[in-house]
């Protein structure tokens, strides 16, 4: 037997290309420089993710700006100062704000796709940012001729569209990232705001045939960022029962650096529905130790134990460098981690199915 397990997205860039990205900026390098150097950083991690054994790769998102914001490259009708998001070691990430309508992406998904597919034959997944995140854009005063509910539904287009465009061109699967998810208890207790981006995500996803949706998955985690999370302290017993109402085939859930995981996973066995797989984290981005393939070996038979064969596969907890500028792992230590995923996970297949 075997059991499928794939990355979340992010791989750390090498230092030329996050010098790079902070030279563009700054507009100290031309785009023709930019471009080469990262196109030698994406060729690298495809090779590099090929090494590892892992049945499908990522283009390890070198070329995006950020996980949640690569749509909004190049738009229009934004001002910087929108929405702030803490993390619990005090640094902050920022998104943008929407002064004018009509919504639209900048770019998609699918060209990163596209540029990955042309460099390897593995299955590759892609990531995509989800309509909630991005619904965090318009601001608490309406905007002049562009009421909220006209910018959700060309939210909703667009979001609809850009898993569109990925599953055309042949993505293994495609994953939306909701890390929002657990940070919407912590901005609102009550869950009103949870159950607001559950409905918002199941309006893309009801453009979607039962059997595509089996391709697209949801990832949650507490945020990682610079060895830093933005929502660990709040307790997933909130966040998974309203999750698995999210229409998807696949869920992507944190899991490795959960202080009591056996806990978790019997909240994941009552909550998720028949047809739905869980990929469980085996391996902690922000922490700097690699895992033994034995520990990870340890953490998918505890998931076994819990939830049924058929329908357990095993992940990262996170991407690993998510923002563009994020120096705080480094490729060697991803790349050992990913490996160790794959082994650990071979090594608990075999001891599965030897009863």
């Amino acid at each position: 037997m075997s059991i499928p397990t794939e990355p979340i997205g992010s791989i750390p860039r090498p230092a030329d290309l996050i010098a790079a990205w902070a030279d563009s900026q700054a507009g100290r390098i031309t785009t023709e420089r930019f471009d080469r150097i990262a196109a030698n950083a994406l060729e690298d991690t495809i090779r590099r993710f090929e090494a590892t054994g892992s049945p499908v790769i990522t283009d390890g998102e070198q070329t995006k700006s950020s996980f949640a914001t690569y749509p909004l490259d190049g738009a229009t009708g934004l001002a910087p100062d929108g929405v702030v998001v803490p993390f619990e070691d005090g640094h902050t990430r920022q998104l943008p704000r929407l002064v004018a309508g009509p919504f639209r992406y900048a770019t998609h998904a699918s060209t990163y796709l596209a540029a990955a597919r042309a460099l390897t034959a593995r299955p590759v997944k892609q990531a995509v940012i989800s309509a909630s995140a991005l619904s965090l854009l318009y601001p608490d005063s309406a905007i002049p001729d562009y009421p909220r509910d006209a910018f959700l539904a060309d939210l909703v287009d667009e979001a609809a569209g850009d898993i569109r465009r990925c599953l055309d061109q042949g993505a293994d699967s495609v994953q939306i990232d909701f890390t929002e998810g657990r940070l919407s208890l912590k901005l609102d207790p009550s869950g009103a705001l949870l159950d607001s981006f559950v409905a918002l995500n199941n309006r893309v996803l009801d453009r979607f045939s039962p059997q595509e949706r089996r391709r697209i998955g949801v990832h949650t985690c507490p945020g990682g960022d610079r060895d830093a999370t933005h929502s660990a302290s709040v307790d997933y017993a909130g966040l998974l029962p309203a999750l698995f109402r999210i229409r998807a085939g696949r869920f992507y859930i944190q899991l490795a650096s959960e202080k009591d995981p056996e806990r978790v996973l019997r909240i994941i066995g009552e909550s998720r529905q028949p047809d739905q797989m869980v990929f469980v984290g085996v391996t902690d981005p922000i922490d700097p130790a690699i895992e033994t393939p034995e520990q990870v070996r340890d953490r998918v038979l505890l998931a076994a134990a819990c939830l049924p064969l058929s329908c357990l596969g095993t992940t990262d907890d996170c991407g690993f460098a998510p923002f563009a500028d994020d120096a705080s792992t480094s490729r060697d230590i991803a790349f050992e981690k990913i490996r160790a995923r794959v082994a650990g996970t071979a090594l608990a297949a075999e001891r599965l199915s030897q009863g």
